[in-house]
């Protein structure tokens, strides 16, 4: 595991600077490329770099992103993928292009495929169908019939963590999830929402007042827990849809001199760098960011090399972390 002192060597800059980005200070006051530096640095020391391989021929790949880097530095998730995929296109030898969905075809005509990272909308998949090249979709669905895709089990992912939490003896268990506006101005809503509701109806656990809605960065975490921290039954868990609203959750309980796990028990999802380095270290969902960023290289070279036709959908199973952030109810 990374050391703090290294990823402050790494991305130049101290200690306490790292400490603070990593935890979502938001009374630090530095640039978002020095945030970008440090969670750059702390994804590449993560990074486990294997051997390179002999390829026919140097490809150019272009890399649509749906996400702003404004929005990557508070969900951090998409820039540990980004960055997995760009070291795999580095380590093969291969050739990166930035995308933007205001490109042409013209603009995209001397790439040999496309790999496409977040949240995509009709409208831009049918542009991305526009630039007539293969392309893998990375964490969403891009047209099943004509486009690979990369993606995390959800349903098994969110079922493990319900499944602990209800044997470690909780059973008024919350939700905090997210809602995304694609490009077209449609409502996406968290896969992980339905999901739990399921579970926990299935069990005679579910409380409408236990599920909160919201956006996916840490003061939603932190508003939408204050929310749940005030009922008059609280929760004895919390369920957050990404390990940033966990981090906004920290803050809450920790404002209402509550103790985390003691009083409440909080579960993230991605495991994303700064979660090991939260106090308590966080309990969650790890998603294997960097498997999933070089397996969307693997499968688009793959398919330019072979020319197949037929569309290939990777589901990655993700692992429950377990560490200090959840304690048992009796």
């Amino acid at each position: 595991m990374a050391t703090i002192k290294e990823i402050a060597e790494l991305a130049g800059v101290s200690v306490t600077t790292v400490s603070r980005v990593l935890n979502y200070d938001d009374t630090l006051n530095v640039p978002d490329e020095t945030k970008k530096r440090v969670f750059e640095a702390a994804d590449k020391l993560e990074y486990q770099v294997k051997s390179k391989k002999k390829r026919k021929k140097k490809l150019k790949i272009g890399m649509l992103c749906s996400y702003s880097l404004e929005e990557e530095l508070e969900d951090t998730f998409y820039l540990s993928v980004r960055v997995a995929v760009e070291k795999k296109i580095e380590e093969e030898g291969f050739k990166k292009y930035s995308v933007n969905e205001e490109d042409t075809l013209e603009d995209v005509a001397h790439l040999d495929g496309l790999i496409c990272l977040g949240t995509f909308s009709g409208s831009m998949i049918e542009r991305v169908k526009s630039f007539q090249k293969p392309a893998v979709f990375l964490d969403a669905e891009g047209d099943l019939d004509m486009f690979d895709s990369v993606v995390v089990d959800i349903e098994h992912s969110v079922k493990k963590v319900l499944g602990y939490f209800f044997e470690e003896g909780h059973r008024r268990i919350a939700f905090i999830g997210g809602r995304d506006i694609d490009a077209d101005g449609r409502e996406v809503p968290d896969a992980r929402e339905p999901i739990f509701k399921s579970w926990m109806k299935d069990k005679g656990l579910y409380r409408e007042e236990y599920i909160k809605i919201g956006g996916y960065t840490p003061r939603y975490g932190y508003r939408l827990g204050k929310e749940l921290l005030e009922l008059a039954d609280r929760p004895t868990a919390i369920f957050t849809a990404n390990d940033s609203l966990a981090v906004g959750c920290y803050k809450a309980v920790q404002e209402a001199g509550l103790k985390i796990p003691e009083d409440i028990s909080i579960i993230g999802f991605n495991d994303i760098s700064m979660a090991k380095y939260l106090l308590p270290p966080l309990t969650t969902v790890h998603v294997p960011m960097n498997f999933m960023g070089a397996q969307a290289v693997n499968i688009l070279a793959e398919r330019i090399y072979s020319n197949r036709e037929i569309s290939m959908h990777i589901f990655v199973p993700a692992k429950l972390i377990i560490r200090e952030s959840v304690s048992r109810r009796e």
